[in-house]
């Protein structure tokens, strides 16, 4: 071999070899970014997970229950949800907090209802819901909460949808929620409550009972690969009709209190006191106690030893049971 060819064939292997470090070298330093950009992300005060949105202010969108509602739009992307009866016999309601996730679109949007102003009150939350009970709209009005009411912005910061019927059509989505936030002057950059969270494992196979009847009968089926539970109601999947994904949970709490009645149409819960409650996180039920000592406090879950409950990093969905 000539010392030409020995030349060129060091020179070709330099050069295969500074190609190859220059390939490992961009990879890392995409990895490297890619850690760095979801080191630099904040976590949710309420969900944990990290998301730029993580310590906003959140939103309390009232949502219908109503079998005819079924998909409802945004369900399976808030941080967290509160359910709770709303008639004695046995119709629910649900009120979707929204923080990491802006979904492009939320209904089937429902009336305020006195009960679950405290739960607004305690997340320092903008209220968002189409009308109301005659009181809960006094306590509005009287600005107990900062709120965005459908009744006054119905075409602007809300629609109704022509496939859907009356009163179940009303629906609006994350940016105009903001818009009309801004409009009214609300703060929309602090965050008034924060969780304790936790990189939760598997650690067994409890699954919560079933609970409510009928049509609205619910079922939560934990789902040891994710390591979360996936809802069913009245028998069928709840899907959001955004993705038509099934909802899922990565904490389901049965929040145990007392209700009264206010008239052949309404019940008043207790959501301000203290109570039993059981939470299910990682394939466990955690028997403890909820505690909500005013209406501006926020709701704490404690175990057995009066520790508060550290939730698996994911969303939290609030059973409210009456007795």
């Amino acid at each position: 071999m000539t010392l030409k060819s020995k030349i060129i064939i060091i020179a070709i292997f330099i050069f295969v070899l500074s190609a190859v470090a220059l390939v490992f070298s961009k990879r890392n330093s995409i990895e490297i970014a890619r850690e760095l950009t979801g080191m630099s992300l904040p976590s949710s005060d309420l969900s944990g997970e990290k998301c730029q949105n993580a310590k906003n202010r959140p939103v309390a969108v009232m949502l219908s229950s109503d079998p005819e509602t079924r998909p409802l739009s945004g369900i399976g992307e808030a941080d967290m949800v509160f359910e709770m009866p709303v008639t004695e016999g046995g119709v629910t309601r649900m009120m979707a907090i929204f923080q990491c996730n802006l979904p492009s679109e939320i209904g089937s949007i429902r009336s305020a209802r006195s009960d679950f102003i405290p739960w607004v009150q305690g997340l320092g939350a903008i209220y968002a819901h189409w009308g109301g009970e005659k009181d809960a709209l006094s306590r509005l009005n009287g600005r107990i909460v900062d709120n965005i009411d459908a009744m006054k912005y119905e075409g602007t910061y809300y629609y109704r949808k022509n496939e859907a019927r009356p009163p179940h059509n009303g629906f609006t989505n994350a940016q105009l929620l903001a818009q009309a936030s801004a409009k009214l002057g609300y703060n929309l950059g602090k965050s008034a409550t924060t969780y304790q969270h936790e990189n939760g494992k598997s650690k067994g196979l409890v699954e919560p009972p079933g609970i409510y009847e009928g049509n609205f009968s619910v079922q939560w089926k934990y789902h040891p690969e994710n390591n979360s539970y996936l809802r069913w109601r009245g028998g069928k999947e709840e899907l959001d009709h955004n993705g038509s994904k099934q909802v899922e949970a990565s904490n389901v709490i049965f929040l145990k209190t007392t209700w009264s009645p206010i008239s052949k149409d309404y019940i008043n819960v207790k959501t301000i006191g203290s109570g039993e409650a059981v939470i299910y996180k990682n394939g466990e039920a955690v028997s403890g106690s909820w505690e909500k000592k005013t209406a501006t406090d926020r709701l704490v879950f404690y175990g057995s030893n009066r520790q508060e409950i550290k939730f698996a990093t994911g969303n939290i969905w609030i059973e409210t049971l009456i007795k």
